[in-house]
């Protein structure tokens, strides 16, 4: 009985060790598989890696392969390379590789560079991304015979004082408030001008025209000269992207111009009387990708949203050789870069984009490069071409006296940086082949924008080659008698009275008969 006992005891308490034993391992075996699976992940990747690497090897780096023919021909002048660099093995530590440790070497440089890179450029676009901010509206409107509105703005002296009224037209991106970036009222004031700048339709806070043309655009500038009391000829200031619209004033209201003064003046980039020469003149200034925005707004200009909508329509600032792919000079690169330059840049561009649209850039884009419906030989002054027929043949035989004319009568001067790669000086040169009489003022070491944005003295030049001597705006005040009227029958005597009234009865009746 007593041996029965032990013996239970004895299983019991095997048992109960063997089941604190499992319960242990069962514990330290849950570590061990993860530590397993862990190895076994990376032996898998290993051997991967491995299968891969004698794949390409054997795709590509066989003797017989493409890539090994051309390695052979590279072997000798990287042997050669190699030798000359291979006393840096000298400040390397005796015990290791050289192939090893400059494999790492490069490796970590690698890492470190692309580091760098990476901070300074998370750096420099926090601090240099700025978000267009939307002012409130502030712009004078004047309404149009079809109901929309064209915002504009007046500069120098009121327009019943002026001596010259001048118009400008805006560029691509831009707004009413560049006109002559840093223009001083005091130089308007000294010559008499009265300067007027508007929005084109859909810019800034213009109504947008649901047909806009170049005709369309011309008659809204006559129409803006009219209503703000412009009765005599006006002068027409086209810069850059902008002359596409003065050119249209020369074609459609040349009767209303007195003259136009032209500033890198653009052109269809496709006119057909370009020759070869000028076309591959023009074109090799530019980037790649201006030649690409021309094509695409020549013939899907849909497709320029999305470009516009990731550049000056995202909502945020940059410069503008960035967002319109433009080549710069020296001269341009550092005015761009200037704060007084920027400052107003910006604000310009949040005036332009105020409407958040992109249908007006397109239309302007596209307007550029397509057929304007005229050519600038139409603009050429020149005899007017008689007429078929019996009533056009009276017609001159009874005005050969007095020959007509077509084209623009009044001048055009022209200036052009000759270092300006936004517009090269190779498109005046083919306005002036084409207009031989326009006055071209060409600028050595002036790029696209130098001679255009604030600078006084330059300023001064345009309006003393315009206008000539400044004589300040006119004196339209009458000078007044205020003395007291005099009563002249008070002072006349009886017999010269009585003698005057029978001569003045004698002259009115026989005035009667």
């Amino acid at each position: 009985m007593m041996g029965t006992d032990q013996d239970h005891q004895y299983t019991s308490f095997v048992n109960n060790a063997a089941w604190s034993n499992g319960h242990v391992s069962e514990t330290e075996s849950f570590g061990d598989q993860v530590r397993e699976f862990v190895k076994a992940a990376m032996e898998m990747s290993v051997e991967f890696a491995k299968g891969c690497r004698d794949i390409v090897w054997q795709s590509i780096g066989r003797d017989d392969s493409y890539i090994g023919k051309n390695f052979r021909r590279l072997k000798g002048p990287c042997e050669k390379v190699c030798g000359k660099l291979r006393f840096f093995n000298e400040y390397l530590p005796e015990d290791k590789d050289p192939l090893h440790a400059w494999s790492v070497i490069c490796f970590v440089f690698i890492l470190a560079f692309a580091a760098l890179s990476v901070n300074t450029t998370s750096e420099n676009s926090a601090l240099l991304v700025k978000k267009v901010s939307i002012h409130p509206p502030s712009a004078d409107r004047v309404l149009l015979p079809d109901g929309r509105y064209l915002a504009y703005r007046e500069q120098g002296v009121a327009a019943d004082r002026a001596r010259f009224t001048i118009i400008t037209p805006h560029t691509f991106l831009s707004s009413r408030l560049a006109g002559l970036p840093g223009l001083k009222a005091s130089l308007l004031e000294e010559f008499g001008i009265h300067m007027l700048t508007y929005d084109l339709p859909g810019f800034g806070e213009s109504d947008p025209h649901p047909n806009r043309n170049l005709e369309s655009s011309a008659l809204d500038m006559s129409f803006l000269a009219s209503s703000m009391g412009v009765s005599d000829k006006f002068w027409v200031l086209g810069y850059s992207s902008g002359g596409l619209h003065a050119w249209a004033a020369l074609r459609y209201i040349p009767h209303r111009l007195a003259g136009a003064a032209m500033f890198a003046p653009m052109v269809n980039p496709y006119d057909p009387m370009m020759t070869k020469e000028e076309r591959y003149r023009t074109w090799e200034k530019w980037t790649r990708k201006k030649k690409l925005m021309y094509f695409l707004a020549r013939r899907f200009p849909r497709s320029l949203v999305y470009f516009y909508r990731r550049t000056f329509l995202s909502g945020k600032h940059d410069q503008i050789d960035k967002w319109l792919s433009l080549s710069l000079g020296k001269r341009d690169r550092a005015l761009i870069e200037d704060p007084i330059y920027e400052e107003f840049w910006q604000r310009d561009v949040e005036e332009s984009v105020r409407q958040g649209n992109e249908k007006p850039f397109v239309e302007e884009a596209a307007m550029q490069v397509s057929n304007w419906g005229f050519g600038l030989s139409d603009l050429k002054l020149q005899k007017k071409q008689q007429g078929k027929g019996i009533l056009n043949l009276l017609k001159y035989l009874l005005s050969r006296d007095q020959e007509e004319y077509t084209g623009f009568l009044g001048p055009i001067h022209i200036w052009q940086g000759m270092d300006d790669r936004v517009v090269p000086p190779s498109v005046t040169d083919f306005v002036h082949r084409v207009l031989p009489g326009a006055a071209v003022h060409k600028l050595p070491y002036e790029g696209h924008f130098t001679y255009f944005y604030f600078c006084d003295e330059c300023h001064r030049q345009i309006f003393t080659t315009l206008f000539g001597t400044p004589q300040g705006p006119l004196n339209n005040i009458v000078d007044l008698d205020q003395s007291p009227i005099k009563d002249d029958r008070e002072e006349r005597s009886p017999i010269k009275g009585d003698r005057e009234e029978r001569e003045e009865g004698t002259l009115c009746n026989s005035t009667i008969n």
